[in-house]
């Protein structure tokens, strides 16, 4: 029969990513609704506060119910951004969402070392950026105490999305529904074993849905398996942590300029860049399990899983992504577990024995689809006009009857291939 290659599928990612894109940034833009009470205190008078205002002092605090959802696991890597001063709020910050608790002094210290209540916003968020786990948390308030100038006492409040009976309820449920996906991966796999499964994994049991309930955190992704870019960060920062993987929340935005949210891992002693979102198909169309129709009466199903972000350097995410939020990201510059170096996929140049020795493999490990990197836009090219125009890709199988469809990503030079059925 006539060998076949379709080119379909980078027009389609292209259009569908801004769609899907502006979407997740529509979820970021709320992600935290903030309520700062800012509160005056008494007159040099004494006079009885307004309605609704605050008096100078602060009232007896009341006890942080006696339960704690922080993980054992976490990484502080926002934490260890922050001064000294600022640690010591962070830690009371951290520990009256921990305990689902409300009406908190900050620690007397934090006044003292200059700290006011224009750093709140900054140190929560950190703190939410170290701890996945705190799904149920929707913003924080406070009460400044003030006399004149002198702020004399800020009291925080966490407030969240459900009440504590339900985010009790729902913990069992993640760590039952995280438990199950981490059974397919031992306590002594590699770093690279472990980030990879974890990208396949949520990959494969989530799909990217603007209108998911609970989008913003881990809930979506565990329970419900529908989420955007935030719950899929969380969930991956969740999920390697509890591995002994140093994994962080990235936030910023995309070229489009939407907001978006990802993930910075360590590996074997280097940070990478990781994106679980973009590396799911579900992300760029519609359906879970999209197809397109290059010719009438035809469907082609597009791969699962996209590997262009699967632990990159900041140059290769600085095509796409630009770093945002409080905390200050390292530049990544190390590439020994990239994925496609690590698969033996990365091209310095056209080189046909590394390129029947791929599709061998991946056919012998019954793989149905192929992707491969090149180091520049000189191998690319060189890589295009072999494998589509000479139609060299056809070496390389062993079913002659094969047609292939293929998709192509030109920013980061990479190029996915897949066996199609006719």
């Amino acid at each position: 029969m006539k060998k076949k290659m379709y080119n379909f599928a980078f027009s389609l990612w292209m259009v569908l990513l801004c769609i899907r894109l502006t979407g997740c940034a529509d979820g970021l833009l709320d992600e935290i609704p903030r309520e700062l009470t800012a509160a005056w205190g008494e007159t040099e008078e004494s006079e009885a506060p307004e309605e609704g205002l605050s008096s100078p002092s602060p009232p007896p605090e009341e006890k942080v119910p006696a339960v704690n959802f922080l993980m054992e696991e976490a990484f502080p890597y926002a934490f260890e951004s922050l001064n000294e001063t600022e640690q010591i709020w962070y830690r009371d910050i951290e520990r009256i969402l921990g305990g689902f608790g409300t009406e908190r002094k900050l620690d007397q210290s934090g006044l003292a070392g200059g700290l006011n209540d224009t750093d709140i916003d900054k140190i929560f968020q950190c703190v939410l950026s170290d701890h996945p786990e705190l799904f149920y948390v929707e913003g924080y308030s406070y009460i400044k105490y003030a006399r004149g100038e002198k702020i004399n006492a800020i009291e925080f409040s966490g407030t969240y999305n459900v009440d504590l009976d339900t985010a009790l309820s729902r913990r069992e449920e993640i760590e039952a529904a995280a438990e199950g996906l981490l059974a397919g991966i031992t306590a002594d796999a590699s770093d690279y074993e472990k980030v990879k499964y974890v990208y396949e994994t949520l990959i494969r049991n989530t799909d990217y849905d603007l209108e998911a309930p609970d989008n913003q955190n881990i809930y979506s992704v565990f329970v419900k398996h529908f989420s955007v870019c935030q719950g899929y960060a969380k969930a991956t920062q969740y999920l390697l942590n509890r591995l002994g993987v140093e994994c962080t929340l990235v936030l910023g935005t995309v070229e489009t300029g939407e907001g978006h949210a990802w993930n910075l891992v360590k590996v074997d002693g280097d940070y990478y860049y990781l994106d679980t979102t973009w590396g799911d198909v579900s992300y760029r169309t519609e359906d879970s399990r999209p197809e397109a129709s290059p010719e009438e009466g035809q469907k082609i199903s597009l791969p699962e899983i996209n590997y262009d972000y699967l632990n990159v350097t900041t140059e290769e995410l600085l095509r796409t992504h630009s770093i945002g939020g409080e905390v200050p990201m390292p530049l990544c510059t190390a590439t020994a577990a990239n994925y496609y170096v690590r698969e033996g996929a990365l091209f310095t140049a056209y080189d046909r024995t590394q390129m029947e020795t791929l599709f061998r493999k991946a056919i012998e490990s019954g793989q149905r689809d192929i992707t491969i990197k090149c180091a520049d836009a000189v191998c690319y090219e060189e890589v295009l006009t072999e494998l589509i125009e000479e139609q060299e890709i056809f070496e390389y199988l062993s079913d002659e009857e094969n047609s292939i469809a293929y998709a192509q990503n030109e920013k980061q030079h990479s190029l996915t291939f897949w066996v199609t059925n006719e």
